[in-house]
């Protein structure tokens, strides 16, 4: 391990230690239960649950209104717990493949699987054949269980129940019979799989613990404990029982996670089945949303929907960025639109189980452009990907994270797992970053996705903030398109507001002013709509074989 920081040596404001070049948390420090105590990140969850249980309910269908309350949902858990423990012989370590879209069963599932040791490992209902072969043969699932729509499209030799059918339902019939026996599984242990999003490539499968849920759940306890003192010293009321809405996938870290931390903190979770922008505004206006977990392109949607307008949005207290960063002008226009909205930024990844830092309360929520201060219990690095130096404040490089969040490693895939963890547990992200003197993180791009051009560095999330500042233009990315005189150039891929008349010349004239001439947007391409991942991550991948498709096909 590495060194400690000297007394003293770690800066009040940014919290960098100089004399290790470590970035230390400054948040008040988490307490975690010791190691050594067997524990699921389930178990710990419902031990969080106020008793009586909470009189709101767990679940909601955004669809149909049907509701879970939380004595039904820890029923349910435990039943189908004890068929999965004596119908299918799960035990601890065995690992099931979820695919589903987000319905009310998928959390059932997941903390019944987790309560008996066993792996969740949750799966794109929306993947090929092919892809969840591969994740198949990563993750080595023994059964599946899978929506209707989805089973057909599993490998043959996976023992699949369909959820809904009847042997599904007989699962929770012998379980509410026979209760599976307490299992002593360590914190250690693995609690879920997930598959990293594959934006630059195949999907891999990262290996999370129940300690590195645990360590999450418990820095999401402490600052809602520090919400509330805060609203008590200034003699405010505290924040009403939060509403989550789901737009988000369960099986996206950022997904899973919510929903972890809705169930420990006895909240309500709404679902929708799959994202639809207008339906998301219904539902915030029908079941009194207060939170909302979204990616940046939904609050550019939010700022140029009349619908939006229309609705009753009055619930919504906080939405909650994540999966991509978002730009201050972004940020600005929304504030300035929906002033009583509060914008809590914050970053992670699926290697670090989720939140690695966020803005928390009203003063850090105004940094915009800021994925907010670090974590409890994490340290960073800011590492320069030439010369690996670790680098101070104001300097961009490769942020590194270490602590008790981090994954075990990736499944079947030895190889990466050195070349992301290194042996001193330090993560290191992909991600272009850095602190300013106030402690506060700001991601400049992903590292894989910087344009290479006349050995210049363009970020792509840079000029595609500039982009989405555009009235005429809905949705914008920008990829590096193969040029053999200078390396790269900065293509950008349109989205236009409907009746809009907007050229490719004023496109590029629009960001050349307010850009070096290095980052000059060069081609440009109208499209129906930007390929994206779940979470909102653009697939630049897909947009570079579409764009050099364009010109061989014009061959």
């Amino acid at each position: 391990m590495a060194e400690p920081c000297p007394p003293g040596g770690i800066d009040p404001r940014s919290g960098f230690c100089a004399a290790t070049r470590t970035f230390h948390s400054l948040r008040p420090s988490t307490e975690l239960p010791p190691d050594s105590l067997p524990a699921t990140a389930a178990a710990y969850a419902f031990s969080s649950l106020s008793s009586p249980l909470p009189d709101r309910p767990a679940l909601v269908d955004a669809a149909t209104g049907i509701a879970v309350s939380y004595p039904s949902f820890l029923a349910a858990v435990r039943s189908l717990a004890g068929g999965l423990w004596s119908v299918l012989g799960l035990r601890p370590g065995d690992v099931a493949l979820v695919v589903s879209p987000s319905r009310i069963d998928v959390p059932v599932i997941d903390f019944a699987l987790m309560s008996i040791g066993a792996v969740v490992s949750p799966a794109n209902p929306a993947s090929t054949a092919d892809e969840y072969a591969h994740m198949v043969a990563l993750s080595r699932p023994v059964v599946a269980l899978a929506a209707p729509e989805v089973a057909a499209k599993l490998p043959r030799n996976l023992r699949c129940v369909v959820i809904g059918s009847d042997e599904y339902k007989g699962l929770s019939s012998a379980g509410g019979a026979a209760p599976p026996p307490p299992v002593a599984v360590k914190q250690s242990d693995t609690a879920a799989v997930l598959y990293s999003s594959g934006t630059t490539g195949r999907v891999k499968a990262a290996a999370v613990s129940h300690r590195n849920l645990i360590a999450l759940l418990c820095a999401h306890r402490d600052i809602r404990a520090m919400v509330d003192k805060e609203a008590a010293e200034a003699g405010e009321e505290p924040p009403p029982p939060t509403v989550t809405l789901f737009p988000l996938p369960l099986f996206h870290v950022f997904g899973f996670m919510m929903m972890l931390r809705s169930v420990a903190m006895g909240e309500t979770a709404v679902l929708m089945d799959r994202f639809d922008f207008v339906a998301a505004l219904r539902a915030i206006e029908r079941y009194r949303v207060t939170l909302l977990p979204a990616a940046p392109p939904v609050l550019v949607a939010m700022i140029k929907s009349e619908e939006a307008r229309r609705r009753d949005l009055s619930s919504l207290i906080v939405i909650g960025i994540g999966g991509a960063p978002l730009g201050r002008e972004v940020a600005e226009r929304f504030a300035a639109i929906f002033p009583n909205i509060e914008l809590v930024q914050g970053y992670g990844l699926t290697e670090s189980s989720g939140s690695v830092a966020s803005t928390v309360g009203p003063d850090e929520c105004k940094a915009y452009g800021s994925v907010g201060k670090l974590a409890s219990h994490l340290e960073a690095k800011i590492v320069d990907p030439s010369t690996g130096e670790a680098l101070g404040p104001g300097q961009r490089g490769e942020l590194w994270v270490r602590g008790p969040v981090v994954m075990k490693g990736y499944v079947g895939d030895d190889e990466a797992t050195a070349a992301t963890v290194d042996s001193e547990g330090w993560l290191k992200t992909g991600d272009l970053c850095y602190f300013n003197e106030d402690g506060f993180l700001y991601i400049v791009d992903r590292l894989k996705e910087l344009i290479k051009y006349k050995g210049y560095q363009v970020p792509p999330a840079e000029l595609e903030h500039i982009l989405n500042s555009h009235p005429d233009i809905m949705d914008a990315a920008v990829i590096p398109y193969p040029d053999e005189d200078v390396g790269q150039l900065p293509m950008a891929f349109i989205v236009r507001k409907p009746g809009s008349n907007l050229t490719k010349q004023q496109v590029m004239d629009f960001v050349a002013k307010q850009v070096a001439p290095y980052k000059k947007v060069r081609r440009v391409a109208f499209v129906s709509a930007i390929p994206k991942s779940p979470a909102g991550k653009i697939l630049r991948r897909e947009l570079v074989e579409q764009a050099v498709s364009m010109v061989t096909s014009k061959l």
